[in-house]
């Protein structure tokens, strides 16, 4: 009687939790792809001849992560899902170890942006589940269908289903929850202000608008109205967002908005940067962009905006809306 007790509580604690962490990487694939490009950089696993692959990796994990935690409650093939829980979670275990030993990946990601753990938080809470999932294991025989096989079955397969139509949707589009530093609604500013008595860096950081001029980042927060356009690098945005976000750009300008075009690529010491002039200046003839480009951190960029290009308004120094560029039409100005 303990056992089986004990199983259902675990059962019901682990699947809610594979559950939970699917579903909050679910709503926003790209943070965990970048992860994967953590994990598989030089620095780290050495596997940079996976790094292309970061991004199926990531729907494929969420989308796993989240069907077991659903066949686990519902009770559909029970043997065949505690043992993938027990696979998984060792991978898990693994990967937070290596972390919290040798400092690397400092945040694993293992609940999006949503809930941040340091790497001996989320090695623990890996062993803590690790035990529930051994007892899953002995206590096997009691893991039954809630109601029967057939909806077990349509419950899985629901789940899969679904999580294969959002993440289609959020890759088209963007997160549809914002856990980030940079959600809509989000003062700039006091995102950048270190907290008292803390030695953690504040939420917004490396968040510049670099130029030969010096940073324009105060001045574009002093904007009543102002345009944001990311790209991580110029090289990799698509040419037909780049076409698109151009003709947004031109409306806001008609309208009153300062517009700034950060990207990661565009080195602003007086050297480097006379050196590539004549290629900027034909990017921006190119895609009718004669706006104020800037440097920015490219992990900031991609925390800013999960888009490549995107487009950010900016109020007074507040986030007013972001869209990613296949959304052009939907900007509000």
């Amino acid at each position: 009687m303990f056992l089986k007790n004990v199983t259902h509580i675990s059962r019901l604690l682990v699947g809610l939790l594979f559950i939970y962490s699917g579903f909050v990487k679910l709503i926003d694939p790209i943070g965990s792809q970048y992860k994967f490009e953590e994990y598989f950089n030089e620095d780290v696993l050495n596997l940079e001849f996976l790094i292309p692959f970061a991004l199926p990796f990531s729907v494929l994990l969420i989308v796993v992560e989240l069907a077991l935690g659903v066949m686990l409650l519902v009770g559909y093939k029970p043997k065949l899902t505690v043992w993938s829980l027990f696979g998984l979670n060792t991978i898990f275990l693994f990967l937070t170890w290596y972390s919290y030993t040798y400092n690397k990946v400092t945040d694993c990601g293992c609940f999006g942006d949503a809930i941040k753990l340091t790497p001996g938080e989320t090695f623990y809470k890996n062993i803590v589940f690790m035990i529930f999932i051994v007892v899953l294991i002995l206590g096997l025989k009691y893991i039954k269908p809630i109601f029967s096989v057939k909806f077990a079955s349509i419950a899985t397969y629901g789940s899969v289903f679904i999580s294969l139509g959002i993440v289609y949707y959020v890759l088209t589009h963007l997160p549809i929850i914002d856990f980030r530093a940079y959600a809509v609604g989000t003062n700039i500013a006091e995102g950048m202000e270190y907290q008292e008595n803390s030695d953690e860096a504040p939420p917004i950081h490396d968040f510049e608008i670099g130029t030969v001029d010096g940073d324009k980042l105060e001045e574009m927060l002093q904007k009543e109205k102002a345009l944001l356009v990311f790209m991580t690098t110029i090289n990799k945005a698509s040419k037909e967002g780049l076409h698109a976000v151009s003709k947004i750009a031109s409306t806001a300008k008609n309208k009153g908005y300062s517009i700034y075009v950060l990207t990661s690529d565009i080195m602003m010491a007086d050297v480097i940067y006379e050196q590539n002039f004549e290629a900027l200046n034909k990017f921006k003839k190119e895609y009718n962009l004669p706006y104020t480009f800037g440097s920015c951190d490219e992990k900031a960029i991609k925390t800013a905006i999960r888009a490549n290009p995107g487009v950010m308004t900016v109020h007074k120094g507040v986030i007013s809306g972001k869209w990613n560029w296949t959304d052009a039409e939907d900007v509000s100005l």
